[in-house]
């Protein structure tokens, strides 16, 4: 009898493993098994050590006590993407790049030091005998192109002239040259644009490649993971999935918790009765009743169900006239950001700006909040408009400073509805600061903790009209979730600027698509409807090759020579062509209801998700008739 048996192989085991700060626990006694294959993500809010623990795990840090271990299969090879990565900052782009133990990346670099001049004729006719050896030619071309997917092109810039993106792109390029089998990522798609992030997802998904992450992007969670870990209290909990079925079974946990929580509670108000009114002289049997008490006190406060979290505020009213674009035109030197573009934004409007890096999405917010004036044209500013300016570089706060202090320096509090007022330490507390964390120092905060108050303090100035430039970035899930409900009431307008696919899909009614040379287009939908318009030009395109590929392919040939078609074949291409009308004509009249006011959120989810269906069915149909017509 023959056996199919599926060998697991581990390539990480975490054993016991615990970290400390001071009196701060960060984990304890954590245990974690990662195989072949898995794609694992760890999530958890800000400030409770996810980036720690992955450099225990590489080995920058040490784990606390004397049965902690991490196994790491010797065999393995490891790529180790960390937040801010370290370069020579003397070194070329090139010169970082080509910095490898990988014998194939050490032979591609002499020859490149060769090609500058640094070596003699004989020597370049080894190493090019040697690239010819290895096959390194196709390798050379893959950095180049590897390089070119994250926009690297200038091989001799130096890495002290980059910005801090670009050397995180830097860094993930040259890990996914090494070719690791095993990935340790935190926070990949940080600082990459929206065609970077879906072409990684995409490599993420491949069957060999093993991932241990920390990411907050939800739609890689959805789309590459099969196993969520999640840090909470200290604690590991493991859930088999994606982000959905995490979602699914953390709600399911939740509510027996809850259940628990509730029970216990009630048994400790009868405990704490008992013990206010038990005399002072105890009994063995009584200090166990005590003991039990101190207990399940202990039990009660550590547990923590998350609440919903309602942000009322009253924004300033705005006035009929917003903000206006008149013919706005903004250039440097040769390069144009934006060019005769006018707008007027109307009440409670939601906008998402995307378009690649570098292309000017953050020039063109200076220009709306007239930090920046245009060359021509002109920005008008409503009487009544107060701007939140959220921006990706954030504020200099005071880092010896008291979290609650740097708040109430800009406010007190703030309107709600209906006359009542919010308390600085009460928002802090929405946002997930509790009455301990507020006593903090800002210097002690987490990166994600200060992108939080930062964005608090944003708040706190009740604007009217929100501008926020990745605001998602380094931003863990609750708070994301708690940014989103607030931002789904907000009463005023928003622009937003962000390479979280998630975010956009949930908030913005339309978008502003920057296509370069000056260009923006308004296009009515969210991100994924975009997305779903640009891959059909593509399949189109590639539809229109095809056939005229198919057109020039053979010289006509006589109706004797042709082959012929069965009469079922002919039936099938012509019930193909009405088909194929028939899609083509809906798939007409959705484009046309994109382009009509008056479209609610919900309505252009649905016709998003009823023209990715069609045009999948097309694709498949046009398949078979460009088959059939082939032997016809």
């Amino acid at each position: 009898m023959l056996y199919n048996l599926h060998r697991i192989v581990n390539y990480l085991s975490l054993e016991n493993i615990t970290k400390t700060y001071g009196e701060k626990v960060l984990f304890q006694n954590l245990s974690l098994q990662i195989n072949k294959g898995q794609k694992v993500a760890l999530v958890a809010k800000n400030g409770t050590g996810k980036s720690t623990l992955l450099r225990v795990i590489a080995g920058i840090e040490s784990a606390e006590g004397e049965q902690a271990h991490v196994l790491l299969r010797r065999d393995v090879r490891v790529g180790y993407l960390v937040q801010e990565p370290d370069f020579h900052e003397s070194d070329t782009i090139l010169d970082a790049v080509l910095d490898s133990d990988n014998p194939l990346i050490q032979t591609i670099k002499r020859y490149e030091h060769t090609l500058l001049g640094l070596g003699t004729e004989s020597e370049m006719q080894t190493i090019l005998a040697k690239m010819d050896d290895l096959k390194a030619w196709d390798m050379e071309a893959r950095i180049k192109e590897m390089l070119f997917k994250f926009k690297i092109s200038q091989l001799d810039q130096r890495i002290g002239q980059l910005s801090g993106g670009q050397k995180k792109r830097l860094a993930l390029a040259k890990i996914l040259l090494n070719e690791p089998e095993l990935l340790i990522l935190d926070e990949p798609t940080n600082h990459l644009d929206l065609d970077m992030i879906e072409w990684l997802e995409t490599y993420m998904q491949q069957p060999n490649l093993t991932l241990f992450m920390v990411t907050h992007d939800r739609y890689f969670l959805e789309r590459v993971c099969n196993q969520i870990v999640e840090l909470e209290n200290g604690k590991l909990y493991r859930y088999s999935g994606n982000y959905s079925d995490y979602l699914e079974k953390k709600a399911i946990r939740q509510e027996t918790e809850s259940a628990e929580l509730d029970k216990n509670r009630k048994l400790l108000g009868r405990e704490l009765d008992w013990v206010r009114r038990s005399p002072q002289a105890r009994t063995t049997k009584a200090k166990s009743r005590v003991d039990a008490y101190y207990e399940l006190e202990d039990k009660v406060a550590n547990v923590t169900v998350d609440k919903d979290i309602q942000i009322d505020i009253k924004g300033q009213r705005l006035g009929k006239k917003i903000l206006e674009l008149h013919n706005v035109s903004k250039s440097y030197e040769q390069f144009k950001i934006v060019e005769n573009f006018s707008y007027k934004f109307k009440k409670n409007e939601r906008v998402g700006i995307v378009g690649p890096n570098g292309v000017g999405k953050t020039t063109f917010l200076k220009v709306l909040t007239k930090e920046l004036r245009p060359d021509t044209g002109k920005v008008v500013i409503g009487d009544n408009t107060v701007f939140g300016y959220y921006t990706q570089d954030g504020i200099q706060l005071t880092q010896d400073k008291r979290v609650i202090d740097a708040v109430q320096d800009i406010a007190e509090y703030i309107p709600l509805e209906k006359g009542q007022k919010l308390s600085a330490a009460a928002l802090l507390e929405r946002f997930l600061f509790t009455r301990k964390q507020q006593q903090v120092y800002v210097s002690q905060l987490s990166g994600g903790e200060r992108r939080r108050l930062y964005l608090l303090l944003v708040l706190m100035q009740n604007p009217n009209f929100l501008i926020l430039d990745e605001p998602t970035n380094d931003l863990d899930i609750l708070t994301l979730n708690v940014l989103e409900d607030f931002l789904l009431e907000f009463p005023g307008c928003i622009i937003v600027v962000s390479h979280d696919r998630f975010f956009m899909d949930k908030i913005v009614d339309h978008l502003f698509v920057f296509e370069g040379n000056g260009q923006i287009k308004d296009f009515l939908g969210d991100y994924s409807g975009y997305r779903e318009v640009l891959k059909e030009r593509e399949r189109e395109l590639r539809r229109n090759e095809r056939a005229e590929q198919q057109k020039n392919k053979a010289p006509e040939q006589t109706p004797s020579d042709r082959p012929r078609l069965s009469q079922e074949a002919r039936k099938e291409m012509n019930k193909l062509e009405k088909e194929i009308k028939r899609l083509e004509e809906r798939k007409s009249e959705i484009m046309e209801q994109f382009n009509t006011d008056g479209l609610s959120p919900v309505q252009i989810e649905q016709l998003g998700r009823e023209l990715s269906e069609l045009s999948a069915i097309l694709e498949t149909k046009e398949m078979r008739w460009l088959e059939l017509a082939e032997l016809a």
